[in-house]
Parts: structure tokens; C-alpha cells; sequence
């Protein structure tokens, strides 16, 4: 321990009050000869660990923790958080009186540690009812760019990416679902580091900037899902995007089996995306290698393995995001006792007894209210102007989502039927009249309730996770 890391601690205690203290922090850092810093808003445990020697551990191998009780410091939480491995670096973001704010982040020496991390300490009862989030923290290097004009081509809006950020890398641009010369009206721009992301955010932020006359949208690009090698090793079911909206399940599959008859199982496809499921994965990853890249009735088609995603977890791991279009990688795959393919667009969670949930739920989104004090200046607005995280509810998030893709609002239709001892119960079916004529008609959830609001929840939220991206 040297006197600079000894003084920033003793900062520190001065005006923390409650279980952490000056001897606490000091007998961790002799007890694990790590060093600790506090500069810039965080307080830094290790980075690199004693003994250290090379570059530091590659990216996937940091976790983010939310949730963390503002009174909880490194000497109770590192000895949490080593249980699942060597820690490189611990990092817990901190507030000018002396709590933490609440999150940090851990840093392992391998990807297997940060992975063992998630599994075993996300929902973990940190304290008594308070519930920890643990999830893969990512250098995002990508920014979503929306309010691009449709009319143009991925070269061009490289060339004025490039005029106007440095670092840029690429560009990825993905044509309209109904006129495949058009863009969706939003790409993603990959930069060559964070930072130079960071640097273009905040250049384009403000708002006032145009692109051809444009006023753009900007924002970071939501990380794609990570997925372990051992997991993707086993997947035989590919994603397909960028069909005619009119190409069919059944030319698809036709496709498909020309390299090899009989090698499809079958296939589900909504709207411009389908996932092609296969008996053997020999066969599938062999048929993306053909046919990516192919013509499917004029429609040049990109094919890559799905990305599986556990059912179980899908709403819970999004509990503090939001359904937006700046997610790319929005599409997975479910196993075989469900044909319905999902998306990871971050969506509001239902009340556990909807998903037969009976573990400790984790907290909920925090919601708060502020003082209205007499003469504030009140502002009229419509609802679709806000972000998608001002709702909370999976109903105002399939409205939102529908306004956002310039479609008339859901239909809700109500049913009912009487249970064996006498309860009634309901559900209801959900029509998308922009897409009621395309393979899937109407969208119902296979669950009843017993309650109208929660009829309506459920089936708000079964429909989005059945809806392709923006």
C-alpha cells in the first residue's frame, strides 16, 4: 500500500457513515495487497492485481453489477464477487458525500469467471430483500444514427460519417421491409474504439446537427447479446433477414433444401426475417455458408447461426431497458418446444405469477415523484415523443412500438373461458392490421389470467416479443 492510495481512502471515511469504515477498507487491501484509488467519480480496487504481468484481460471478461444498497462497500462486496474468480479490477462509482450510486463494475482475468459471474451471483440476495443485478458489461463502440433520409445507399452515409466523426469503421445499414431500394430511416456506425464513439456522440448529441438537411437521431447502439461458444457450438437453426414481406415459409424452405433435400426441419418467418430450423447442425451451418448472401424472390438475404436465449430469463435480464430500435442483434431463438422465434428488444417484466415465476423477484424499475410546486411550467406533449423507458407497462410499449413503425394502434380482442372450479378466466388476441395479411395473423398468448389487467399485460407482451425490430 502506498501513502496516495491510504490518504484517498481515508478521504473517503471521513464522510461515509454506517457498516464501512477506514479499517475496514485498509484491512482489505493488506489482506489482498491490491491497491485502491478513488478518481473521477469511482473508486478503483486493483487494476492491475499484484503480481500482474502483460495487456489486461480481453473484452467479455467485465460484469456490470446494479442494485448494489448505497451503504455496501469493497470490503463486503469484493469477497462476494471473488467467489466466482480472480478479480482484475473492481470499480465502484461513487457519490461526492461518500455512498456509492448504487452500481460497479467487476473486472475478471478470464471471459469463463466473468460468464460464472452472471450465473451464480445475478438475483443473488446480497442483504436481506435486496437483490443484486449481474450482467456482461461491453466498451460499446457502436452509435444508432436514426432519421437518415430512405433514399440512402449505406456509401454514402460512410462518406458522411466520415466527414463529420473521426474513427469510423463501418457501417451498417438494413433495407425496408416493404421497398428493398430504401433503408430503414436508421443505421449503425462502428467506431474504432469507445472513445471515439464517446467523441461522435457527443459531437452529434446536441440535437442541432443535420445530415442532409436532416435533424438526426443519435444515440448508443444497445450491446449485442453475447452467447458462450459452447452454447453457439450447438445451435442448428439460422436467421434469415432481409426477405420480401410477401416471400413465403413454404419458398423458403424450398430454398433452403436445394443444397441438401430433407436437411429442413421447418420454418417460421414473420415479416421480413424467418429462422430456418435443421435436423442436423452440420447441415445448417453448411446452408449458411451457401446461402448467405443468395436472391430469395429479389431479395438478397443475410443468413447467420440464431443466437439461443434462455426462456426462462428473457424479461428478467432486460428488467431496466427498453424496447428501441437502436438494438441491432434484436432476433434469437427459442428450443423446440416453442416454434415462435423472440426478440431481445429490453422490455418492461410482468409480475412473476404470470410467468410461474416463485423465486425473490428482483427489483423493479425505480419509479419516483417530484414535488409540483404552484407555478411550474407545464408543457403539453404526446406520448410518442418520449423515449420507450418513460413506459413501464408491456401495453404502452406495443402502442409505442406500433406509432413508431407508422402503423394503426393494436386491436384488442377479449375471451373468456370458466376454469374447473368455477373461476373465470380471460385472455386476450392482439390484431396488427399493418400486418394482419402476413404469416402471422393475429398474435394470442397461451396462458389465461385471471384478471383483466393482467389478461391484457400478458398478451401486450407476448406480441412484442413475437415482433421483428424497427
Amino acid at each position: 500500500m502506498n501513502e496516495e492510495n491510504i490518504d484517498g481512502t481515508n478521504g473517503c471515511s471521513k464522510v461515509r457513515t454506517g457498516t464501512q469504515n477506514e479499517a475496514a477498507l485498509l484491512a482489505l487491501m493488506e489482506k489482498t495487497g491490491y491497491n485502491m484509488v478513488q478518481e473521477n467519480g469511482q473508486r478503483k480496487f486493483g487494476g492491475p492485481p499484484p503480481g500482474w504481468e502483460g495487456p489486461p484481460p480481453p473484452r467479455g471478461c467485465e460484469v456490470f453489477v446494479g442494485k448494489i444498497p448505497r451503504d455496501m462497500y469493497e470490503d463486503e462486496l469484493v469477497p462476494v464477487f471473488e467467489r466466482a474468480g480472480k478479480i482484475y479490477e473492481f470499480r465502484l462509482m461513487m457519490e461526492f458525500s461518500g455512498e456509492n450510486r448504487g452500481y460497479a463494475f467487476v473486472m475478471y482475468t478470464t471471459k469463463e469467471e466473468a460468464q460464472l459471474a452472471i450465473r451464480i451471483l445475478n438475483n443473488y440476495e446480497i442483504r436481506p430483500g435486496k437483490f443484486i443485478g449481474v450482467c456482461v458489461s461491453l466498451d460499446n463502440c457502436r452509435l444508432f444514427i436514426g432519421a437518415i433520409p430512405k433514399e440512402k445507399k449505406k456509401e454514402e452515409i460512410l462518406d458522411e460519417m466520415k466527414k463529420v466523426t473521426e474513427g469510423v469503421v463501418d457501417v451498417i445499414v438494413y433495407p425496408s421491409a416493404t421497398d428493398k431500394t430504401k433503408n430503414r430511416g436508421f443505421a449503425f456506425v462502428e467506431y474504432e474504439s469507445h472513445r471515439a464513439a464517446a467523441m461522435a456522440r457527443r459531437k452529434l448529441i446536441p440535437g442541432t446537427f443535420q445530415l442532409w438537411g436532416h435533424t438526426i437521431q443519435v444515440d448508443w447502439a444497445d450491446p449485442e447479446k453475447e452467447v458462450d461458444e459452447e452454447t453457439m457450438q450447438r445451435v442448428k437453426v439460422l436467421y434469415v433477414r432481409n426477405l420480401m414481406i410477401s416471400t413465403t415459409e413454404e419458398t423458403i424452405k424450398a430454398e433452403f433444401n436445394k443444397f441438401k433435400p430433407g436437411a429442413v426441419e421447418r420454418v417460421k418467418k414473420l415479416r421480413d426475417y424467418a429462422f430456418v430450423h435443421f435436423f442436423n447442425r452440420e447441415d445448417a451451418v453448411a446452408a449458411m455458408s451457401v446461402m448467405n448472401g443468395k436472391c430469395i424472390d429479389g431479395a438478397c438475404i443475410e443468413v447467420t447461426l440464431a443466437k439461443p436465449v434462455n426462456k426462462e430469463n428473457t424479461w428478467r435480464q432486460h428488467l431496466n431497458g427498453q424496447i428501441s430500435p437502436n438494438s441491432e442483434n434484436l432476433i434469437v431463438f427459442t428450443n423446440k418446444e416453442e416454434s415462435h422465434p423472440k426478440t431481445l428488444g429490453k422490455l418492461p417484466t410482468l409480475p412473476a405469477r404470470l410467468n410461474g415465476q416463485h423465486s425473490p423477484s428482483p427489483p423493479e424499475v425505480e419509479r419516483c415523484t417530484y414535488p409540483f410546486y404552484p407555478g411550474t411550467k407545464l408543457t403539453p406533449i404526446s406520448m410518442y415523443s418520449l423515449k420507450s423507458n418513460h413506459f413501464n407497462s408491456a401495453v404502452m410499449h406495443l402502442d409505442y412500438y406500433c406509432n413508431k413503425n407508422n402503423w394503426a394502434p393494436p386491436e384488442y380482442y377479449l375471451y373468456s373461458t370458466t376454469s374447473q372450479d368455477g373461476k373465470v378466466l380471460l385472455v386476450y388476441k392482439i390484431v396488427i392490421p399493418a400486418i394482419a395479411n402476413g404469416s402471422q395473423s393475429y398474435f394470442m398468448p397461451d396462458k389465461l389470467c385471471t384478471t383483466l389487467e393482467d389478461a391484457k399485460e400478458l398478451a401486450a407482451q407476448f406480441t412484442l416479443l413475437h415482433l421483428g425490430p424497427f
